[in-house]
């Protein structure tokens, strides 16, 4: 949705997703004008409903066919886009190769954020005239203004240059809206996250509450927008608090899993290292024309045509083959313990005569074995199998706010030693000297695949050197342009050398 036409949502509430549960409920409002809007928000009910709508929008980061994870992990030095060929995902395409331009940037970035941001700012507003307890009141605030902040971190990562609206607007305020200083947008993300975090849960009843936002979310969260601007200390202050004694429970109820490859296990959800976590599921009967809640992801970095030939062979389910891993990303991570769950080298599978399958545009041979999915994990609920998978993904996870710290420590000192030997001795890994250097090439191998590594080379000025082989051009290619479509009209301006 283009934030031109955000006055659309006015007319009428689309598709509400109104369960956390993997069980779907949708609520469908015919359209009666901006009145409609103006009544909605009358009790618990329809408020929680409201909430769930601005959750939904995380979904998209694995769902729908602009894969965000997809497009971030193309963009980096880890993979190749894949796929088809140079048209096929031409979006994810033209930022892997570094020919990306305001006419082939996706517009979904930009325009599913702003949906978010837009639901955030409509409930925020209504909500102190809903009749409902005054505590659930505050904590339905909280984690509105918590995923406002969320979808104002990605934009502003993302495009630097961005709205910043937080009322909604009327229909002949949409093209007069001009682009705030990005300092002024990281202090409203600050805002809303120390203004939430006092209103949030430590804990939550996972029959049904899974998935909402925590405290110890929301201080993650924080930490990671200081770091991010450089705040270090602040940032310290922040994850100290989330992360604990490294290696221990914290007092959030966190703490590292024991085994790396757990991580993947499909069906373990809602864990232990798991700080803001993403669900899809199998049962939504998602089609094309109505993708549904289902994991696309999984369906991407699938293989093409693939065929097990040998009873020892892994039996995966076929897919579209995005997200080829590199010769780079393959060779950093040979001999790591966290290779086999990494990184499937179906080539060489291929040269035994245990498997076969269709090369990808880019093809290396090696796949991203974290989301590939079996046979074994296809829907059997209806709808169209590739769109339907289950498999939940991490928007942050412990070994990332531990690294986190570390590097907001300055990379020195015992506690920074402490973390980054945490993250190590979970595989089975030696201590090493701690240094900036040495940690963010932890964050490389521990978090590859999971849309970590384009921004750590942005934001730690490592990009021009890590992609220059791509075509990074600098000055340039550490934001996106604006999409074409959303200058029509309006008083935004493109983002420079675009």
């Amino acid at each position: 949705m283009k934030l031109k036409t955000i006055k659309k949502l006015c007319v009428v509430i689309p598709m509400i997703l109104v369960m956390v549960s993997c069980s779907e409920t949708f609520l469908e409002v015919e359209p009666k004008g901006t009145a409609l809007e103006d009544n909605y928000y009358k009790n618990e009910a329809e408020a929680y409903a409201g909430l769930i709508s601005i959750y939904d929008i995380m979904g998209f980061q694995s769902n729908g066919f602009e894969n965000m994870l997809l497009f971030l992990n193309s963009g980096s030095d880890d993979h190749f886009t894949g796929g088809g060929g140079i048209s096929d995902q031409a979006s994810s395409q033209v930022f892997s190769n570094y020919t990306i331009s305001p006419s082939t940037v996706g517009s979904s970035f930009w325009g599913l954020f702003y949906q978010g941001i837009f639901r955030a700012n409509t409930l925020i507003l209504k909500l102190p005239d809903v009749d409902m307890a005054e505590v659930t009141k505050a904590r339905f605030t909280a984690e509105s203004k918590v995923l406002r902040a969320i979808y104002y971190f990605e934009l502003v990562r993302l495009f630097k240059n961005i709205p910043l609206i937080t009322t909604p607007l009327s229909t002949d305020e949409i093209y007069n809206v001009t682009q705030a200083d990005s300092n002024d947008v990281y202090a409203q993300i600050e805002t809303d996250l120390l203004e939430a975090i006092p209103n949030l849960p430590i804990s939550l009843d996972l029959t049904n509450e899974a998935g909402r936002i925590t405290k110890g979310a929301a201080k993650a969260l924080l930490g990671k927008v200081y770091l991010f601007q450089g705040k270090n200390s602040e940032a310290v202050a922040q994850l100290a608090e989330v992360n604990g004694t490294p290696g221990t429970t914290s007092s959030y109820g966190y703490k590292l899993l024991d085994d790396f490859s757990k991580l993947w296990e499909v069906d373990n959800n809602y864990h232990s290292e798991s700080i803001i976590e993403i669900a899809f599921t199998d049962q939504s009967n998602g089609v094309w024309g109505d993708i549904g809640e289902g994991n696309t992801l999984n369906q991407y970095v699938g293989p093409r045509s693939f065929v097990r030939v040998g009873a020892n062979a892994p039996d995966y389910a076929g897919g579209w083959g995005f997200n080829i891993v590199t010769q780079s990303l393959r060779d950093a991570m040979l001999g790591d313990p966290r290779f086999d769950s990494t990184i499937e080298d179906l080539q060489a599978l291929s040269d035994a005569g245990e498997i076969t399958y269709e090369p990808s545009y880019q093809n290396t041979g090696y796949f991203l074995k974290k989301f590939m999915p079996l046979k074994s994990e296809i829907s059997t609920g209806g709808g169209n199998a590739e769109l339907n998978f289950r498999q939940h993904t991490y928007m942050m996870r412990l070994a990332d706010t531990y690294l986190m710290e570390a590097e907001a420590l300055g990379g020195s000192g015992d506690r920074a030693q402490a973390l980054l030997d945490a993250v190590r001795s979970r595989v089975g890994l030696p201590s090493i000297p701690v240094s900036i250097d040495v940690i963010l090439n932890e964050r490389r191998l521990e978090l590859a695949g999971e849309g970590h590594r384009w921004y750590d080379l942005v934001r730690t000025g490592k990009a021009p050197a890590a992609l220059a082989s791509k075509g990074f051009t600098p000055g340039k290619n550490e934001i996106l342009p604006i999409p074409l479509a959303e200058l029509e009209n309006t008083k935004l301006v493109q983002n420079p050398n675009y």
